[in-house]
């Protein structure tokens, strides 16, 4: 691939949630997905990545397990309502999440080398054409979403994504000028 070709892929990655709730996402595509989340930069190697495959059934029970943390919350109840549901719209639901680090700086750093990892992987995604969705986790939720998923209760969750085959394309959103300083 020459850097044109990369600044092609990087330009047309768009969040996509037009996913085909019904479509296949094999399990060597997840391995790919989850492969190049895993070659983002990481400093002092700590290797904070924490990934949960969710399918099936347990999109919904994943929805009903963070619904249960938003009402315990008292987040509005339409919220909680909809948040039941809303991860039966892709067969893949990727939860992501940080490892805590030996001090604070070092979990800083550990979400930053996880954030990089999850744009690996939405660029992978966009290579296969497939739709993805970066989606943040509600508040509050962290512990019974990490519960959910056996990960350490340390763990930070960063997103849940979406992964599917497209049923509609998401619009070309154009994006502002980046303000660039040059300091010779």
């Amino acid at each position: 691939m020459n850097p044109d070709e990369l600044a092609e892929l990087i330009a047309a990655r768009r969040s996509n949630i037009f996913i085909d709730a019904e479509s296949i996402v094999s399990d060597a595509q997840i391995d790919q997905l989850v492969t190049a989340a895993q070659w983002a930069p990481n400093h002092k190697r700590t290797w904070p990545l924490r990934i949960a495959v969710v399918r099936g059934d347990s999109r919904r029970a994943l929805g009903e397990a963070i619904a249960d943390a938003m009402a315990n919350r008292g987040d509005d109840e339409a919220k909680v309502l909809k948040t039941r549901t809303k991860y039966l719209r892709a067969p893949v639901i990727l939860v992501v999440a940080a490892a805590v680090g030996e001090s604070v700086n070092e979990t800083e750093e550990n979400k930053y080398a996880v954030a990089a990892g999850i744009q690996n992987s939405l660029l992978m995604a966009e290579a296969m054409g497939l739709a993805a969705l970066w989606s943040s986790p509600a508040k509050g939720a962290n512990d019974a979403i990490t519960s959910f998923c056996n990960m350490d209760n340390t763990d930070h969750v960063l997103g849940l994504i979406y992964v599917g085959h497209a049923n509609k394309e998401a619009p070309v959103a154009t994006r502002p000028p980046v303000r660039v300083t040059f300091l010779d």
